[in-house]
């Protein structure tokens, strides 16, 4: 394979990666084999932190480092009981880059700028990405509702526009993005990078279980629904048959095996007791959910680890941006960012022929 073309942009600078791609912090998916393999790739891997404990986070950061020492960030709940000390983890072991999905408080991101570590939160409004800048955040990573998981309504092309005239500091986007000409176009707006995460789990380097990605494969454009019955907030989702009953029937019906599967998640997560009703209850006042809510949010980790980690073809609930009824490959994580980089120099290179001066 000859040298890919190079794309420097802030993000590049800030991070010290080769290429303005990043790999993001999935949840039971983004561990230190997808991680590693995307940093050796020359993209900037975050490790997913919110499904893992303490020690397994150290465990995760430390095998990370034995395969690479290249870049790569790890993503933290903000809100979390012990957000203080795995911040300090990533200080301890000099993790390059902290991602946040919720804004972190102005106190923490001081303190990891203070250490050098590059912050980044994710945002769904102008509004939350002039906050954070005004905080001190480095860059903004913007998902709009193409984007798996938790989403927001808005599209990445009304999004993204709208958050780089609200502020100054360098804007990834994210959502809807798996190939060369989405990174084309994110640079054409002004961004300074994409954000994948379903094209990433879709790779040959991902720990995802090969029956699992077969399934997504499967999908069509049409083929992922973003519900609120999953756990109180906007979920895109695959379209599976167990997500298209929890969108007909009563939660009354599924609240015993939500409670059960929030318990295992209880043990699986090693929280005490104390730490997890503390956790519940500030996630409870962050998003406004009802109690209802909340045991089904403590529920959905264990759902999407039957697919995503145990195999499970029965599960119901994974999580997939609607580019999933466009990719039809798994490609290990050095061809996919060739790929995308090769296409988006293409990309540009002919849209610049085009100007006539």
């Amino acid at each position: 394979m000859t040298t890919p073309p190079v794309l420097r942009t802030p993000l590049t600078a800030l991070t010290g990666v080769d290429h303005p791609i990043v790999q993001t912090g999935m949840g039971w998916v983004a561990g230190p084999r997808l991680v590693s393999a995307t940093a050796k790739a020359g993209a900037l891997g975050i490790l997913a932190s919110a499904t893992m404990t303490y020690e397994q986070l150290e465990s995760a950061i430390l095998e990370v480092k034995e395969r690479t020492d290249r870049p790569f960030g790890v993503n933290l709940r903000a809100d979390a009981g012990d957000a203080s000390a795995r911040t300090d983890l990533l200080i301890r072991h000099g993790v390059k880059v902290a991602s946040f999905a919720l804004a972190p408080k102005q106190e923490l991101i001081a303190k990891l700028k203070d250490h050098g570590i590059v912050v980044i939160p994710s945002i769904g409004a102008a509004r939350h990405a002039e906050k954070v800048a005004a905080w001190g955040a480095d860059a903004v990573m913007v998902q709009g509702g193409e984007g798996g998981g938790h989403t927001g309504a808005v599209p990445t092309t009304l999004l993204l526009p709208s958050v780089l005239s609200a502020v100054d500091i360098p804007v990834i986007a994210a959502g809807g993005f798996l190939d060369g000409r989405g990174l084309a176009a994110a640079l054409s707006y002004g961004a300074v990078g994409i954000g994948m995460g379903t094209r990433f789990l879709l790779t040959s380097d991902s720990a995802v279980p090969e029956q699992i990605k077969r399934r997504y494969l499967e999908f069509g454009l049409d083929g992922t629904v973003v519900t609120t019955r999953a756990d109180g907030m906007p979920h895109r989702l695959l379209r599976t048959e167990y997500v298209q009953d929890l969108e007909r029937t009563g939660r009354l019906r599924t609240l015993l095996p939500d409670l059960r599967r929030a318990l295992e998640f209880r043990r699986v997560s090693g929280m005490s007791w104390p730490a997890y009703l503390k956790d519940g209850l500030a996630m409870r006042k962050a998003s406004g959910r009802t109690l209802a809510q909340m045991s089904q949010a403590a529920n959905t980790p264990m759902l999407l680890k039957a697919g995503l980690v145990d195999g499970d073809t029965g599960a119901g609930m994974l999580a997939a941006g609607q580019v999933v009824g466009l990719i039809d490959d798994l490609p290990s994580c050095e061809e996919l960012v060739d790929r995308i980089v090769r296409e988006a120099v293409a990309h540009l290179e002919s849209a610049g022929a085009a100007i006539i001066r």
